[in-house]
């Protein structure tokens, strides 16, 4: 009788070359073959090896353990950006997401206040009415892109009133953000000119933010938003430089509504695809908060997410060097069947707590309440009001994912109905 089989080996894992519609074939294997894959440097000893962890257990102990962090001990950075393009780099390290302890503690005390579970709730209704406001238009047309047209504006129109800012720039600060996300080490598109572009947005949001903070300085001028709550937890607490305050004020602006509407986008097509759950979500809307957890699990709209080895350790067996970068698939590690039993099937009925779509430990998403009821309000109207969601219905549909294997979804998604159906939206 022969023994057990080695391992199997495979090529060299490359995000550049998945399937952007469905990379999780391609989890799988690595996860079953080869958990924790490292990609060797080409620069010698010296350069720092990349690991990429694929499996649920190896990456929440990445995830909860301190001799792992964002910051590079080597580079003293955590900005994945080249040489040069000095006002993008320095707005982007000092973005929450992007620091340890004791910046990290520091800064999330200031801004999670804000988007706790209480200032959330408060905000529901507001949601709702935002979510109303942009289906109602959208019920009698034949066709409809769910991002353009609903995924992306709404939670830009949330996290805009969150921070005080004016709805009529809205449009503004979408263009913006869109820009910031050319120069994500993930796109599979980023240029020299892309970079050029996000250099510029980082620029402009900067300059806005700064002028905004500052007319909320001083007795009298405090408005109420998240704005005017940084500004005096910063003077009361803690010495937050303008441009710490401006560069926290862009990240809550972008991260606040790139990955929800991620969520949304991809829930939306999971629905589409199966019109069993839309109809069993309308049964028993009760069901909506633990279907959004389920919607994480099974399709994350952050796919990765790097930390880096602050002192030599061991993880799976596998010796990582202080200095070498972890890449941790969240996406494969949400459907790791020793976490989530028949991962690959989308059950809305799922316990699906502890999944790592917000990232576990310290760094857990300080704005996952707000998405959360961010993507409950959004998809309890649209399965109440979208044509294409209603039962019976069957639209063609087309989707369209954006050249990024990080922050991963449809960057457009057409839905068309064969004649647009009568009704509009009620609050």
């Amino acid at each position: 009788m022969s023994g057990p089989s080695a391992p199997r080996r495979l090529p060299p894992f490359d995000p550049a070359r998945l399937d952007l519609s469905d990379p999780y074939p391609a989890y799988r294997r690595y996860r079953e073959h080869e958990p924790v894959h490292a990609i060797r440097p080409d620069g010698g000893d010296r350069a720092p090896t990349t690991w990429y962890v694929f499996r649920y257990a190896e990456v929440a102990r990445v995830l909860a353990r301190r001799e792992f962090g964002r910051v590079s001990p080597a580079t003293g950075s955590a900005a994945p950006l080249p040489p040069g393009y000095a006002v993008l780099r320095e707005v982007v390290e000092n973005w929450l997401v992007f620091l340890d302890p004791p910046r990290h503690t520091r800064l999330r005390s200031l801004v999670l206040p804000a988007l706790g579970a209480g200032p959330v709730d408060a905000l529901r209704p507001r949601i709702r009415r935002i979510a109303l406001g942009l289906v109602e238009p959208l019920v009698a047309r034949s066709t409809v892109d769910v991002v353009a047209d609903f995924a992306a504006p709404f939670p830009l129109l949330v996290v805009s009133g969150v921070l005080g800012v004016p709805e009529h720039r809205q449009a503004w600060f979408r263009a913006r953000a869109l820009d910031l996300q050319r120069a994500g080490g993930a796109r599979v598109d980023r240029d020299a000119e892309g970079l050029a572009v996000a250099e510029r947005a980082a620029a402009e949001l900067g300059a806005y933010f700064r002028r905004e903070l500052e007319l909320r300085r001083g007795p009298g001028n405090d408005r109420g938003d998240l704005l005017s709550a940084l500004v005096r937890a910063a003077d009361e607490r803690t010495a937050l430089s303008p441009e710490e305050q401006a560069a926290t004020c862009i990240h809550l602006l972008t991260a606040g509504h790139e990955t929800t509407t991620g969520l949304i986008g991809k829930a939306v097509l999971a629905l589409l695809r199966r019109p069993e759950t839309s109809a069993e979500l309308r049964a028993e809307p009760g069901l909506l908060a633990g279907a959004v957890d389920e919607f994480l699990r099974h399709d994350p709209p952050v796919q990765m997410i790097t930390r880096w080895a602050q002192r030599d350790t061991v993880l799976a067996g596998r010796p990582i060097a202080r200095g070498d970068r972890m890449v941790l698939v969240l996406g494969s590690a949400n459907r790791d069947p020793a976490r989530f039993p028949d991962p690959e099937r989308l059950d809305i009925r799922r316990d699906s707590a502890r999944h790592c779509a917000f990232g576990l430990g310290i760094h857990y998403c300080a704005g996952a309440a707000l998405a959360r009821a961010e993507a409950e309000a959004g998809l309890a109207v649209l399965l109440e009001h979208l044509p294409a969601l209603r039962p019976g219905a069957r639209p063609r549909v087309t989707a369209r994912y954006a050249p990024d294997w990080v922050f991963h979804g449809p960057e457009r998604l057409t839905v068309t109905m064969p004649e647009a159906p009568p009704g509009r939206a009620t609050a």
